[in-house]
């Protein structure tokens, strides 16, 4: 006759870190010990391991929600009174320069200089805003101190590009209406000159109302007022054909978002493929363009217009 007795010790899990941040691999331990009297085995300790799958929170690596696209009525596409408040300081500011360039022009009898003045300005905002563009296309992220949100916007605009047509118009130029104003306001009243009056009109013009041009190069030709097509069609502003290109691998041209009449120069001459090498040789930071275009680049469909309705 034979007495068997058992002992069991408590259940012990190991956790091992998981290779997905989501996931442990919990390992319960139990432990059995055989006592007999009359002969020893040599299964008398026996180690058994029962894995377990167990999903829960990983304390250690965040789970970071998914990000769409905002919705129609997101407040982030609509304008508050602070951002109309900006326009109209912006539109202000304007209004008295282009006051004081006829004025200089009419008291100087010049009227040619500060056309011609205005014509180069007209340009030099088309290429600022294209090296602009360039710049937080390809460097930078969200955290990047003064010009992150704006990064962080414009790789947005990449993968959902057709939202800027539903942001309010004010939402839409705050931010450069507000620089446009510190900016241009002490140049105003400190110079007097026409033809510097002329450039800065036309130059700070362009530049406040670029993203709205930016916009309508978005939009559906149906759906924008006839003098707008017209003036895109005529070259005047942004065309929709010639933007389009700028959001169609490989992400690299046709960043000029005023009239874009420097962009066939800038991209037929590699400027920025060239600005590009002498940024990696001197400070060893790549381009984003040098990189295969990530999910971010991909552009999403917008689902509200592509849902068709039969009555």
């Amino acid at each position: 006759m034979s007495i068997l007795k058992q002992h069991r010790c408590p259940s012990r899990s190991l956790t091992h870190i998981p290779t997905s941040p989501r996931l442990h691999l919990v390992a319960r331990l139990t432990c059995s010990a055989t006592t007999t009297t009359t002969k020893p085995k040599s299964s008398q300790n026996q180690l058994v391991i029962e894995p377990r799958l167990e999903t829960k929170p990983d304390s250690i690596t965040p789970i970071i929600p998914s990000v769409g696209p905002p919705l129609s009525n997101d407040p982030s596409l609509q304008s508050t009174w602070s951002h109309r408040a900006w326009v109209a300081s912006g539109c202000t500011t304007l209004f008295f320069s282009l006051a004081k360039t006829v004025t200089g022009a009419a008291d100087t009898h010049m009227w040619f200089e500060p056309i011609v003045a205005g014509y180069v300005g007209y340009v030099l905002a088309d290429l600022l805003s294209g090296v602009y563009h360039w710049g937080i296309d390809n460097y930078g992220d969200a955290t990047t101190p003064i010009f992150g949100s704006q990064i962080e916007g414009f790789q947005g605009h990449h993968k959902w590009p057709w939202t800027i047509t539903r942001r309010q118009f004010a939402n839409n130029l705050h931010a450069l209406a507000r620089s446009i104003t510190l900016t241009v306001l002490p140049i105003e009243i400190l110079c007097n000159d026409p033809v510097i009056q002329g450039f800065v009109i036309v130059c700070a013009g362009c530049i406040m109302f670029s993203q709205q041009f930016h916009a309508w190069s978005h939009g559906t030709k149906s759906k924008l007022p006839p003098l707008v097509v017209a003036l895109q069609d005529a070259g005047v502003l942004v065309s929709r054909s010639q933007h389009s290109a700028h959001h169609r691998p490989p992400y690299n041209s046709n960043y000029c978002i005023v009239s874009g009449v420097c962009n066939e120069f800038l991209d037929k001459n590699k400027v920025f493929e060239a600005l590009e090498m002498i940024i990696f040789f001197k400070l060893g930071v790549r381009p984003r363009s040098w990189s295969e275009p990530g999910a971010e680049w991909i552009e999403e469909m917008d689902e509200a217009q592509s849902q068709v309705t039969v009555h």
